[in-house]
C-alpha cells in the first residue's frame, strides 16, 4: 500500500458517536495583541474521551482556516455530517479517545459560535463587523489558553493542528512551553511567502469589491456571496495539487456545446469549484474570512534578523512537523525549515515528508503513514 491509498479501518476502531458542543464564556475584557479589546469572549468547543485522574491525557486540536470545533462524531440521528477529522479521532484511531481527552474549539475571530466580526458587541447591541480588533494567531492561542484554564487543564499531553492549525500549534509551543507536552504541526510554515499573501489578498478583494459587502455592514441574510464564493474557489485551488486535479478532473466536459458560448460550466473542474464556492457561502461569514486570512498573512516567526532562532528558543517540548510533497501552498521546505532551526538550537524535533497527491489538503485525507506517524508520536 502506498501513501496515497486510503487506509481501511482497524479492526478495533469505533466511533465517537453523537456529540454536542459547549460554549466557554468569559465576561472579562479580552485584550488583543494589537491593543484592541472586546468586553467579553466566547469560544465554542467540543470534547471527546475522558480526562484521567492525573489530568495528563488532554490533547488540543487546532483547526485550519475554514474548519471549526466539530472535529469528530455527529450531532444526532438527523444530522449525520461527521467532524472534519473523524477518521483521526475516536476509539482505536490514531488520536485514540480511549486513551486521550480531546478538545477542539472554534477559533477567536471565527463564525461557528466563537466571538468574531459577526458577533454582537454587548456594549453597543450591534455586530462588531469591522470594529472587531485586528486579529493574530497569537490572539487565537491566548483565547484557547483561557478555555483550557476553565477546564482545569494546566498541561497538555499534546497540541496538534494542520495549516492554520499548525501555525497555532507552533505558537502554543512558543508561548506556553510549560503547558505543552509535545506538538504535531502539519502542512504549515513559519510565515507566508509573497505568493500565499497574494492569493489571500486577491480573495479579500473579491469580497470587498462585491457590492453587497457594504463596508462590512451587510445583513446576515444578504452577504457578499458572489465575492466570498470566488475567494473560496481561488483558495480551494491552492489546497489541491496539479496531479490530484488532473487525475480527478482532467479535461472532462459537461453541458451542451451552446453553453460554452455563454461562459456556462463546460468542464467538470469548473462545476466542482463553483459548487465549493456556493457551499462555502452557506456556512461561512465573509468578514471572518477577511480577518482570518489577514491573521495568517501577519503570522511570522522570523525575528528582525530573518532568523527563526530567537523565536523558537522558547520551545521546550518535542515536536513533529509533517510536510507533504505535493503541497505548493506551504511546500515541504517551508515545514522543514522550522525543524532545521529547532535542531540547530538543540531542541528535540523530527521532520517527516509524505508523498501524497492531495496537495495542501493531504492532512485531511486518511493515509496509513500519516496515521502511524501521529499514533506513534502521541504514544511514545
Amino acid at each position: 500500500m502506498n501513501d496515497s491509498e486510503e487506509a481501511g479501518p482497524a479492526l478495533d476502531e469505533g466511533e465517537v458517536g453523537i456529540v454536542a458542543h459547549s460554549d466557554f464564556v468569559s465576561k472579562l475584557p479580552f485584550d488583543f495583541e494589537s491593543g484592541g479589546q472586546i468586553p467579553e469572549l466566547r469560544l465554542r468547543y467540543e470534547t471527546y474521551g475522558r480526562l484521567n485522574k492525573e489530568q495528563s491525557n488532554a490533547i488540543l486540536i487546532c483547526h485550519a482556516l475554514t474548519g471549526d470545533h466539530h472535529c469528530a462524531g455527529v450531532y444526532g440521528m438527523t444530522e449525520r455530517k461527521q467532524g472534519w477529522w473523524n477518521f483521526m479521532v475516536g476509539p482505536g484511531k490514531p488520536i485514540d479517545t480511549r486513551k486521550y481527552f480531546v478538545v477542539c474549539s472554534n477559533v477567536l475571530g471565527g463564525c461557528q459560535g466563537s466571538t468574531g466580526p459577526r458577533s454582537i458587541n454587548p456594549e453597543t447591541g450591534e455586530r462588531y463587523n469591522l470594529d472587531f480588533p485586528k486579529l493574530t494567531v497569537r490572539d487565537m492561542v491566548r483565547a484557547q489558553a483561557l478555555l483550557l484554564d476553565s477546564l482545569g487543564l494546566e498541561r497538555l499531553h499534546a497540541v496538534i493542528g494542520g495549516s492554520m492549525g499548525g501555525m497555532q500549534t507552533l505558537q502554543w509551543a512558543i508561548d506556553y512551553p510549560e503547558r505543552v507536552g509535545r506538538y504535531i504541526a502539519l502542512a504549515c510554515c513559519a510565515r507566508h511567502n509573497a505568493q500565499a499573501i497574494a492569493f489571500n489578498d486577491t480573495g479579500r478583494q473579491a469580497i470587498m469589491r462585491d457590492p453587497a459587502w457594504l463596508q462590512g455592514k451587510y445583513e446576515s441574510d444578504a452577504p457578499p456571496g458572489h465575492g466570498l464564493a470566488v475567494a473560496r474557489m481561488m483558495a480551494h485551488i491552492t489546497y489541491l495539487s496539479d496531479a490530484g486535479m488532473e487525475a480527478r478532473f482532467g479535461r472532462k466536459r459537461r453541458g451542451e456545446d451552446s453553453a460554452r458560448e455563454h461562459f456556462e460550466v463546460e468542464f467538470e473542474v469548473e462545476s466542482y469549484l463553483r459548487y465549493q464556492g456556493q457551499q462555502f457561502v452557506s456556512r461561512f461569514d465573509a468578514n471572518s474570512y477577511l480577518y482570518l486570512t489577514k491573521a495568517l498573512d501577519r503570522f511570522d516567526l522570523h525575528g528582525p534578523d530573518g532568523s527563526l532562532d530567537a523565536t523558537l528558543a522558547a520551545v521546550q517540548a518535542p515536536g513533529l512537523v509533517v510536510g507533504f510533497g505535493s503541497d505548493w501552498l506551504y511546500p515541504p521546505q517551508a515545514n522543514r525549515e522550522v525543524v532545521e532551526a529547532l535542531l540547530r538550537l538543540g531542541k528535540p524535533a523530527s521532520y517527516a515528508e509524505l508523498a501524497l497527491d492531495a496537495g495542501h489538503d493531504s492532512f485531511l485525507l486518511r493515509a496509513p503513514k500519516l496515521d502511524q506517524l501521529i499514533r506513534t508520536f502521541l504514544d511514545r
